[in-house]
Order: C-alpha cells, then structure tokens, then sequence
C-alpha cells in the first residue's frame, strides 16, 4: 500500500520541534505554448472527416438495409405482386430475393467508391498535416535546448 508521504523522506508537517523546517517544493517551469500554428487535429478538420465518413456509413448502410426493408416490407404487405411471375416459373418475390446479392455488392461498391473520392483524402491531408506539426514541434524543442 502507498503512503502519500513516500516521495519525500520526511512527513509533509514538524513531527518534533527540533526538526528542520520543510522547505517549499520549487516551482515548476512554465509551459510554452506555439499559438503560430493550429493544434493538431484541428478540429474543423476532424469534423469535415466525421461528417465524410458518417455520410459514407449512411449510403452504404441504407443501399443494403433499404433493399432488405422493402423486401419484407412486400413479402409481408404485397403477397399477390410477390407471387406474380415475371418470366415462365420465375416470382417476383424470388428475382427481388436473388437480387440481394447484387444490392449488397453495390452497397459495398458505394462505400468503397465515397472512401476513395471523400474520406481517404481529407484523412490524408490530416494525417500530412499531423506529420508536419509533429516536425515542427520536434524542431522547436531542439532548437530551445
């Protein structure tokens, strides 16, 4: 168990009135602050890529969810266009059951196709930008040394 008194080799008060008196901690330096430049992450960046990639979940979320919905939405409320052929012994529920697949392929065709164009370049810039902040930094506190 750890005692708060352990950092310092006498208690924090005069246990007997022949001790020394307990000298004051020092200060601790001052902090710098670098208002030249944003911190890192800025936060309108960051929320620029939030609202990139939820926009991105929320495409791709509702291609595939959005197809399954009206899916049972028809099976459970449109049983006769369900059961209506389309081609000789082909339902109409069943073509619509079978382009699941393709939907969820698209879904996932969107999502990949909006992290190219919108997410992976505002993350990259980001990233480039967090990379050079992290530089300068670096060469501030080397050249104050």
């Amino acid at each position: 168990m750890s005692s708060p008194h352990e950092s310092h080799p006498y208690p924090s008060y005069a246990t007997y009135p022949w001790q020394p008196p307990i000298p004051p901690e020092p200060p601790s330096p001052p902090r710098h602050r670098t208002p030249d430049h944003p911190p890192l992450g800025h936060h309108s960046d960051l929320r620029i890529l939030r609202t990139a990639y939820r926009w991105q979940r929320r495409v791709a979320t509702l291609t595939a969810l959005g197809y399954f919905t009206l899916f049972l939405i028809l099976s459970a409320f449109a049983p006769g266009f369900m059961t209506s052929t389309v081609t000789d012994g082909l339902p109409a529920g069943l073509l619509l059951a079978l382009l699941q697949l393709p939907v969820t392929w698209l879904a996932i065709a969107l999502y990949e196709h909006t992290a190219r164009r919108y997410v992976d370049p505002l993350a990259d810039r980001i990233r480039k930008e967090a990379e050079v902040d992290a530089k300068r930094e670096a060469g501030k506190r080397g050249t104050r040394r």
